[in-house]
């Protein structure tokens, strides 16, 4: 073989190599940027649930119910209400459907029937997190939502303060409990340019956020807008959807929601928490399909717009 011959073939394979090594690492980087971001794990929030059981919510005589649609979903872990844990049998039960139906408790909003900006109720709210906090660590939660409470007009200065020294207790117990909470919202954190938001923030700064984006619209408040302001806080995330009239839809990506805007959004952030997709349905509605159907169908549209 000539020199020339030689050198050419010398070329070729060590282009080759570079181009297939090259090759091999844009797709060994496209794996790791996919697989960072398909760490967020999709619960699915039980309220469809609970909605059947005021005025507590307890959402127990259906709780195997919830465990075997959510499996059958393929969703990645069940967000509780609180009142599931109160009873003296509910730790017990956790662990058994978890462990039958193979799907972990991913944690618990909580809230329901407290007004923490409320400075008499400090003492009781207190009392209520010793007991929950510690039995949702034991059934193997790691987040908990917090609703602060409404009052139905703009709350003072001295209730921001009243709220946010419980809430100092309440993420100081979670986290001695190797929990993360995060303020979740409902329309009245976010009306009134943020009115209730921005307060505690000025006196928690450091608080993480677990915005429900459905809860953001219809305090007229941007999804995307709020994403970008405050994704760095942002550790969790509610998701439904409604239609245009603002009725909520039977499984989400039936409305006008634009899903794909706020997945963007939080891609941007690098949003590398956990979410969550809550059904809810109007007062006297019957669903078309069965529960189970619809959360099947949620989670798939979920896994189509935002990658997870």
């Amino acid at each position: 073989m000539t020199k020339s011959h030689q050198s050419s073939r010398r070329d070729f394979i060590q282009k080759s190599f570079l181009a297939t090594s090259g090759a091999f690492l844009l797709s060994e980087l496209a794996n790791a940027a996919s697989f960072n971001f398909e760490k967020v794990k999709v619960n699915g929030h039980l309220w469809v649930y609970a909605s059947k059981f005021p005025p507590n919510w307890d959402a127990s005589p259906v709780l195997e119910t919830v465990f075997s649609d959510m499996c059958y979903a393929g969703l990645d872990g069940i967000e509780l209400m609180e009142s599931i844990l109160r009873p003296a049998d509910g730790v017990a039960r956790l662990k058994k459907y978890a462990k039958q139906y193979n799907i972990a408790v991913s944690g618990s909003s909580y809230g329901v029937g407290f007004n923490m900006w409320d400075a008499s109720q400090f003492q009781k709210i207190s009392e209520d997190l010793a007991l929950v906090v510690p039995r949702l660590a034991e059934v193997g939660g790691t987040t908990f939502g917090v609703s602060v409470g409404g009052a139905g007009r703009a709350k003072t200065e001295a209730e921001l303060d009243a709220q946010a020294k419980i809430l100092q207790v309440l993420v100081k117990m979670c986290a001695d409990h190797g929990i993360e909470a995060n303020l979740h919202n409902h329309t009245y954190e976010v009306e009134n340019d943020l009115h209730d938001l921005k307060g505690t923030l000025a006196r928690l700064p450091d608080l993480k956020l677990g915005p429900d984006i459905n809860w953001l619209i219809r305090g007229g408040v941007d999804p995307v807008e709020f994403i970008e302001t405050y994704g760095r806080q942002i550790v969790y995330l509610h998701i439904r959807d409604q239609y245009e009239n603002g009725d909520w839809t039977e499984y989400v990506g039936q409305g006008s929601t634009d899903f794909s805007a706020i997945a963007d959004a939080l891609q941007k952030q690098n949003f590398q928490g956990q979410a969550a997709i809550e059904l809810a349905f109007p007062n006297n509605f019957t669903p078309s399909n069965p529960l189970r159907e619809d959360w099947k169908m949620s989670r798939q549209f979920v896994n189509k717009v935002f990658g997870w």
